[in-house]
Parts: structure tokens; C-alpha cells; sequence
């Protein structure tokens, strides 16, 4: 429903007078070039959260391949780049800027990534260029983890998503990674809260829930549990003015499920076919299942060697071992169906899902909230060029686009400083865009709901927060929103060709 290509329009245009205007300024053009060339290129999105999160796990279950390292080598430390590209190549950049291409190569499925002898501290990022449909879309960013014990390595990830020098950060939106809500995360989310008026804390981060495969110590259910969880932390009031949506995803059991071997496979069968007893007791422990002795686990141990047991545990964890062998007893009988259920029941098609509506759908108003900000910084400095008109042409874009209106009131409802009923909230927060852009998201239907319906629903829906804005008893800051959530019914009904 949004006008954001209209709004992307105008930043566009506003952008490109900009740099014309500064053309006798090369830095500042060259500044105000690369954002303007920012606006055409898929949506930036960063991977963010403390050590030992998950987060290159997750990069690599999203794109379903194994290209980010997992260990604790010294490439996890930069920030590292990832986006579409007609072949491999990897690129290092220096602290000056200058670009080596390294050789790609591979060690058992996953990208080893040589740093030709550079330490983390002297490169600025790693860029890998990788063929994947999902890179086309989104540039995924995987940060090093905050809370480090290196204070240089978690400078890294501050530095990069909140520039000290205002500038706006290089990413357009953040998926930041918890295992429970800790005071650190709460504090690092804090840190996106934005004071400018095209900016919005909450609108382009999304938290995860991470490894929620070991809730409740990695039980079968532990994933049910996780869902409960995130969605009580959904609720939070911490949570709810720092980012959109909390999602509970096992990223290790997703990365598996998106790349299983064969050879995977036939090693999980034999152990779905060892008596019941004998497998539980190897897998109540990682130490058992690797050095498991013949007397312990007579039939695992002839049929699934020591090496292929420490292989699996690797790329599956306990959790994902207990999982695939109770499916396969429950039936699952080859690799892809096994695989499929993997990916299901991981949360990785929910979060994809959110991604979806959240960010993707979202792309032209978080790619114009960047270039604004990046021209906003430009004019706050101090210059003798005359930037009275560039101003004025920006003042009037915030002014007048309703779409970052929607967004500093999603903000203020989710941080409560608006007295609405929580009933009201709830709904106005979803006819605001909180949870995806689409008219039927908005209004509360389901996707398939043809245009008539959506016309209907769209005028009962005004007239009701007409009657609320117009009523004498709502106090000056719910008329304020009523009236907003108004213009955003109208804005609807033009979309929708009435």
C-alpha cells in the first residue's frame, strides 16, 4: 500500500541535486554519490548480537550454504560482507581501502577463508561476492559479537551500525541475535535509538531468539518452549520500543536441514536403528556419543564409526541428532523429506517470513530514510556552499511523507508514551505497517482477500477512527494518532484505485 516508490522518488531527486550542488566539494560528492547509488542496490541487512550467538550459523541457514565461517578464527572478527555475485570472490580491504582478492577455496562443504596474513585489526571488512538467490535481495552483514573479551573486537560492531560522527550506519536494517533477554542486549538495542526525525529504533531491527534448540536443555519440545518464550519477550515492555518482532530460530538445525548429505542421511538410519536405550544413553552427553566403547553402545559403535559421530554432533548439535532420529523412526525415509522437516521446524521459515514483511516489502522506505540521513549529515556541517534549498527540499520530504509520520508513531506506541488502550494499540500498530506493509496485513485479512474486500474493509476501518478522532473525549496525542491512522486508511484506498 505504501508510496514509498514515490517517497524513493523524491529522495532520489533530492539526493542528485545535492550532488551538483557540491560538485566542487569531491569528497562530499563522492559521499553523496555512494548513497545515491546506495538506493539501487539490495537491502543491506546486518547480523548483530554477543559471542557465541549463532549469528554466522544463521547467515549461513538463511542463504543455504556453508560460506561463514563458524569457528573462532581471526576472519570472524572483521566484518564480513556478503552479497550476490555471477561467481565466488573474495575481497579483502584494508584500513586504506585498497582491495586483495584472495583465492577461494573449500574443506568439506564449508568456505575457508584465507586472511593472506592480515590480522582482524588491520582490515576494514571482507567482501564475499557468492551466486545466491537470496543474496540478490539482501546483502547480508555478519558482525563481530559484542561482549567480547577483545574490547577492540566488540568496537568493531558498535562502530559499524552507530557511527560516532552521526553518519548513518552502512547497514539498513539489523537481525540482532539473544539467547535470553540480558541487560547488554537490552543496552546494544538501546543504542539504535534514534533522535533524528527520519529515524525510527524500532522499524528496521528484528530480534531473534537464537540456538532455541537449547531451551530446556535441549528437550524435544525445547523448540515449543522457545516460541513461547520469544513471544513473551515480544510483549516486553524493554523489548517492544527496540525492535519489531522477537523470532525463535535454531540456526544449526536450519543450516543442516538447508545443506544435508547423503552420507548424513544413512549415518542418522543406523543410528534410528540401534535399540532405543542404546542411543539415549550416548545422547545424553557430547563426550559420550564421541567416545562411545563398544561394551557402552555395541551396535552405534560397529555401525557408525567414531569419526562419522563426531561429524554429525558438529553439524547437527544433540538436539538435531535426537530430533532426526525419532522422525526417522517416525518415518521419514529420505534425505530431502528429512531435510524439509529440519528447515520446519528450525523457525527459519518464519523468520523468513518477517524478513519478508518487515524489511523486504519495507525496502524503498528504509533505503530512503538512509539517503536521507546521509544528506542530513552533509547539511548540519559547516560549509560555504548554499544549502538553504537543499534544506527546505528535505524538511519539506519529512514533512510531507506519511510514511516516516507511521514511523515515529509506531515508535511512540511501542515505547508507551502515547495513552492508548491496549486493544486500540494492538490495532492501530498493524494498520501502521508494525507487522508488514501490505494492505491485507494491515487490515487484518488474509493475503488472498481480493480488492473489493480490501476496498470494504478499508472504509469501515476509516470511519471508525474518524468517529475516534472526532470524538471529545480522546485527549490531543490519541487525536493525533486517530487522525494519523486516518491519512494511513486513505493512503490505502488510493493504492487500491478509489
Amino acid at each position: 500500500m505504501s508510496s514509498a516508490p514515490n517517497l524513493s522518488a523524491a529522495v532520489r531527486g533530492v539526493l542528485r541535486r545535492a550532488v551538483e550542488t557540491f560538485r566542487d566539494e569531491p569528497e562530499t560528492e563522492q559521499w553523496l554519490r555512494t548513497h545515491l547509488e546506495r538506493l539501487d542496490e539490495p537491502l543491506r541487512v546486518a547480523i548483530a548480537g554477543k559471542v557465541k550467538a549463532g549469528k554466522s550459523t544463521l547467515l549461513n541457514a538463511l542463504v543455504g550454504e556453508q560460506i561463514a565461517p563458524t569457528d573462532a578464527g581471526e576472519c570472524t572478527r572483521v566484518v564480513t560482507w556478503y552479497r550476490d555475485g555471477y561467481s565466488p570472490k573474495i575481497t579483502l580491504y584494508s584500513r586504506d581501502g585498497v582491495p586483495t582478492t584472495v583465492p577461494v577455496k573449500r574443506a568439506d562443504g564449508a568456505l575457508e577463508i584465507d586472511l593472506q596474513g592480515n590480522r582482524a585489526p588491520d582490515l576494514e571488512r571482507l567482501v564475499i561476492d557468492w551466486p545466491s538467490q537470496h543474496l540478490r535481495v539482501t546483502t547480508l552483514i555478519d558482525t563481530p559479537g559484542i561482549a567480547s573479551t577483545s574490547a577492540e573486537t566488540s568496537q568493531r560492531t558498535v562502530s559499524f551500525l552507530t557511527p560516532e560522527d552521526d553518519a548513518p550506519a552502512e547497514a539498513d536494517a539489523v537481525i540482532y541475535l539473544m539467547r535470553h533477554l540480558h541487560a547488554a542486549d537490552a543496552q546494544f538495542l538501546e543504542s539504535f535509538r534514534d533522535q533524528g526525525v527520519a529515524r525510527a529504533a524500532s522499524v528496521n531491527t528484528i530480534a531473534v531468539l537464537s540456538r532455541a534448540d537449547e531451551v530446556g536443555a535441549g528437550r524435544l519440545d525445547a523448540l515449543i518452549s522457545a516460541r513461547f518464550i520469544a513471544r513473551r519477550y515480544q510483549a516486553h515492555p524493554t523489548l517492544r520500543g527496540l525492535c519489531q518482532n522477537v523470532v525463535a530460530v535454531a540456526g544449526l538445525l536450519g543450516q543442516t536441514g538447508r545443506t544435508l548429505r547423503r552420507s548424513e542421511f544413512l549415518a542418522l538410519v543406523e543410528l534410528a536403528r540401534a535399540p532405543r536405550d542404546e542411543l539415549d544413553a550416548l545422547l545424553l552427553s557430547a563426550d559420550r556419543l564421541c567416545n562411545a566403547e563398544t561394551a557402552m553402545a555395541p551396535t552405534i559403535v560397529d555401525a557408525v564409526p567414531a569419526e562419522a559421530r563426531r561429524s554429525l554432533l558438529a553439524r547437527f548439535g544433540l538436539f538435531g541428532i535426537r530430533l532426526s532420529t525419532t522422525l526417522i523412526r517416525q518415518g521419514i525415509d529420505t534425505p530431502g523429506a528429512l531435510a524439509e522437516e529440519l528447515v520446519r521446524r528450525s523457525g527459519l521459515a518464519e523468520l523468513r517470513e518477517v524478513l519478508e514483511t518487515q524489511f523486504t516489502e519495507r525496502r524503498d522506505l528504509l533505503k530512503a530514510r538512509s539517503g536521507l540521513l546521509a544528506l542530513e549529515r552533509v547539511l548540519r556541517r559547516d560549509t560555504e556552499v548554499d544549502t538553504r534549498a537543499l534544506e527546505a527540499e528535505v524538511e519539506r520530504i519529512l514533512a510531507s511523507a506519511h510514511e516516516f509520520v507511521e514511523l515515529r508513531t509506531l515508535t511512540a506506541l511501542r515505547s508507551g508514551s502515547v495513552p492508548i488502550r491496549a486493544d486500540d494499540g494492538v490495532e492501530l500498530e498493524r494498520l501502521l505497517g508494525g507487522t508488514g506493509d501490505s494492505a491485507a496485513v494491515r487490515l487484518g485479512l488474509d493475503g488472498d482477500a481480493d480488492a473489493d474486500k480490501l476496498r470494504q474493509a478499508t472504509l469501515e476501518t476509516l470511519v471508525r477512527w474518524q468517529r475516534r478522532a472526532e470524538s471529545p473525549l480522546a485527549g490531543r496525542a490519541e487525536t493525533e494518532v486517530y487522525r494519523i491512522a486516518v491519512r494511513s486508511c486513505e493512503g490505502l484506498l488510493d493504492a487500491l484505485g478509489q
